[in-house]
């Protein structure tokens, strides 16, 4: 059974106490409870939605990783200790997105690291350097791809559910951040952008970008 799934049935099992004591006793401060456990079943129920996605079946495309909102796109990014440039893609989610992850592009898992680090706002561009983390690079056939989960200041859980050496797939499910996060985007230079900064993506059906075969 999942963590999720054992943290709903507490609190229902919280809320079917207190609405039975409040039926009991009459006690009002037993109903606020109980309107408040609801409120936060209803809060989880929605976080931890999982809704399937429409995968483009285009070929030469990269798929948003996230839901969210764009919140950064800047080229010319240096990562770790690969000798090339990228470009980064940076979606800010709100605790009302969908926080499943997906795979942006066909390949294998090259490269994992998880980092320790500060819980800055998701929101703020220095939550990128400075914060938790979880880095996973994809060999693609236009060279390496790298998604990035950031925590953010309630995000606290970064799940991550593949290994080096495993086949992905477009759209394909691989993790979740959860309660308010960030998701970055490294992209090959030549890529051609089709979104912008201001821009609302969805996980698995947004199209980020397009290449051109060599």
């Amino acid at each position: 059974m999942t963590q999720p799934i054992i943290i709903l049935l507490v609190i229902f099992l919280l809320f079917a106490i207190t609405i039975i004591l409040w039926i009991i006793n009459k006690k009002i401060f037993m109903l606020i409870i109980g309107i408040i456990l609801f409120l936060f079943i209803l809060f989880i129920l929605n976080f931890f939605r999982d809704p399937d996605r429409q995968i483009p079946d285009e070929k030469n495309i990269i798929i948003s990783p996230a839901d969210g909102k764009v919140v950064e796109i800047k080229s010319d990014q240096e990562l770790l200790f690969f000798d090339k440039k990228f470009v980064k893609v940076s979606i800010y989610l709100s605790l009302w997105d969908v926080h499943i992850n997906r795979i942006p592009i066909d390949g294998e898992i090259i490269f994992q690291e998880y980092s320790k680090g500060k819980f800055y706002p998701a929101y703020k561009n220095k939550a990128s350097q400075k914060n938790e983390s979880n880095l996973i690079g994809i060999k693609t056939k236009i060279g390496e791809v790298f998604v990035k989960q950031i925590a953010g200041i309630i995000a606290r859980r970064i799940i991550s559910t593949v290994n080096i050496g495993d086949e992905v797939y477009k759209g394909q499910r691989f993790g979740m951040i959860r309660f308010g996060s960030r998701v970055e985007l490294f992209l090959p230079n030549d890529i051609e952008l089709t979104i912008t900064k201001g821009d609302v993506l969805r996980g698995g059906e947004s199209i980020v970008g397009k290449f051109y075969e060599k």
